[in-house]
């Protein structure tokens, strides 16, 4: 995998965290992250700062595409509905930067964070800050952010992974697998996103 520049996204209508991390195959360097304090007023105003500031980081930064996690309906439908007009507008800046934004799973990130779908945001802060080499606490937001990122970037070299694997070999036409691999969460996760995708 070549070097890529990834933004992660933590989209909500007073916060939105934002993360940006250069991937260099397995190696994952922290950039910059922080958090778009939306001020209050119509929402219309609110959507277009999320759009605006995120605007301003992504010309700052100059990422290769993006990451986001994906929204469900809680318990609380109106709430569920601004986050996803907010995430809506997160995307909207991304598409309109050109780049294109994986989405994940909140059991995928903390999968491919921790190593278990049931990992508590704590867990998930203190992995993100041990991977990136962060020193001092990180705001809630921007790490969820950078774990988005993260999962971007262990998805993106798992892939390669993989497609080196089915390459034959020279001394004969069955291809290189692992049974080992094939178990691997980090592959059920690709595997996943292919099919979603076809």
């Amino acid at each position: 995998m070549s070097k890529k520049r990834i933004l992660g996204i933590d989209p909500g209508l007073n916060r939105t965290g934002f993360g940006v991390i250069d991937a260099d195959g397995s190696r994952l360097t922290f950039v910059t992250a922080g958090c778009i304090h939306v001020p209050t007023g119509t929402l219309s105003e609110r959507l277009g700062t999320i759009f605006r500031e995120l605007s301003a980081v992504i010309a700052e930064t100059n990422p290769d595409c993006a990451a986001a996690e994906q929204v469900f309906v809680n318990i609380n439908p109106r709430s569920t509905l601004l986050l996803g007009q907010a995430r809506g507008a997160a995307l909207a800046c991304a598409a309109h930067h050109g780049l294109a934004v994986a989405e994940f799973s909140p059991s995928e990130i903390k999968n491919s964070i921790v190593g278990t779908g049931r990992a508590t945001k704590t867990q998930v802060q203190v992995m993100v800050s041990t991977l990136l080499k962060l020193s001092g606490d990180i705001q809630a937001d921007a790490a969820d952010a950078l774990a988005c990122a993260v999962t971007h970037a262990h998805a993106m070299q798992l892939t390669q992974v993989q497609a080196m694997a089915a390459v034959p070999s020279r001394t004969g036409n069955r291809t290189m697998t692992s049974k080992k691999s094939k178990r691997n969460a980090w592959a059920q996760l690709v595997n996943n996103k292919i099919r979603n995708q076809s």
